[in-house]
């Protein structure tokens, strides 16, 4: 059997997954979500797009190798959010661009890659979901976006790891540091700025002290554990009207939930922790965002890219908001 074509409907394409009742979901080329692949030019509201690179990483490499996991994981992906009660692949229209063009021995020469070819794609008014490649492959795409609205973006932030920790090995760039580069380049509006799932031992109290003196709104594991997720969830900070931007560190979970990934860190969050707390952001609106550090060669079973599928899907619900 061949790959089925997109269907159309009165003469135009229509930007669904294949029908895993119709085509069995182990089988067809493997896209994220099972969506068409598209050109730029088309008319269509979010590209998911895949950043190969791992060339940042400072302990287990492999993140290059994620989006092509997470496509094959996805044929799991399904469009109705039972929670939300939203069909998001009838809101919207969603497809898979491709992969980014990039240089696996060049961290330079791909950041400015990244960071030309997402800006193309936003100067056609379309919103990018990117699946990394590791930590390092957001600033490039922070800076497209900053250049294309005009202001420094809220940020929503899932990680073990602070991620604005100084030079390595006289390298500023790398996924340790995206994120102080990204608030010292004025990208981001540490005034809107929201962490989860920070944890674990540091290097020296020192490492507090940037996201302290830019007031980061911190929430460790310990925070979100402290009473019921319930009441934790109801004081989440909100912001209406800045557009946000989400990145997605699968290493923000236990390894017991996402052992696929560079540097894990033991007493992360659950699966069902970080799918409530994105239910119960209320931000937006939701321009970008982004997946990374899964490790496929470290990956059990597959779980690690499961889990990204997931977090991808409720990204994708929340922009489905404004449409």
């Amino acid at each position: 059997m061949t790959q089925p074509k997109q269907e159309k409907k009165d003469g135009l394409k229509e930007y669904k997954p294949l029908s895993g009742r119709e085509f069995p979901r182990f089988s067809a080329i493997k896209t994220f979500f099972r969506l068409p692949t598209a050109d730029l030019e088309e008319n269509f509201d979010v590209a998911l797009l895949g950043v190969p690179f791992d060339g940042g990483v400072s302990y287990r490499p492999g993140a290059r190798f994620a989006p092509t996991a997470v496509r094959e994981m996805s044929s799991l992906g399904r469009g109705f959010h039972w929670n939300r009660g939203v069909s998001v692949f009838e809101k919207m229209k969603v497809a898979d661009i491709g992969d980014v063009p990039t240089n696996p021995i060049s961290l330079a020469e791909t950041h400015a890659s990244i960071e030309k070819y997402v800006a193309e794609i936003l100067k056609t008014g379309k919103r990018v979901l990117s699946v990394g490649g590791d930590h390092s492959t957001t600033l490039p795409i922070l800076r497209a976006y900053r250049k294309k609205f005009g202001q420094p973006l809220a940020f929503v932030h899932f990680d073990a790891h602070l991620d604005t920790y100084p030079a390595a090995w006289g390298q500023e760039f790398h996924h340790g540091s995206f994120l102080r580069h990204a608030v010292e380049e004025g990208l981001l509006d540490p005034k809107n700025l929201m962490q989860f799932g920070i944890r674990g031992p540091l290097a020296g109290s020192s490492d507090l002290d940037f996201p302290q003196l830019h007031g980061f709104k911190i929430f460790t594991v310990d925070d979100i554990r402290k009473d019921s997720l319930h009441s934790f969830l109801s004081r989440l900070p909100q912001w209406k009207g800045i557009p946000t931007y989400i990145s997605y560190d699968i290493d923000c979970l236990d390894p017991a939930f996402a052992p696929g990934t560079g540097t894990p860190v033991p007493g992360g969050l659950s699966t069902y922790e970080t799918q409530q707390i994105f239910r119960a952001l209320k931000v937006g609106p939701v321009v970008g965002g982004d997946v990374v550090e899964i490790s496929p060669p470290y990956d059990s079973s597959s779980i690690t890219a499961l889990a990204g599928v997931d977090a991808m899907f409720e990204m994708m619900c929340l922009m489905a908001q404004d449409f």
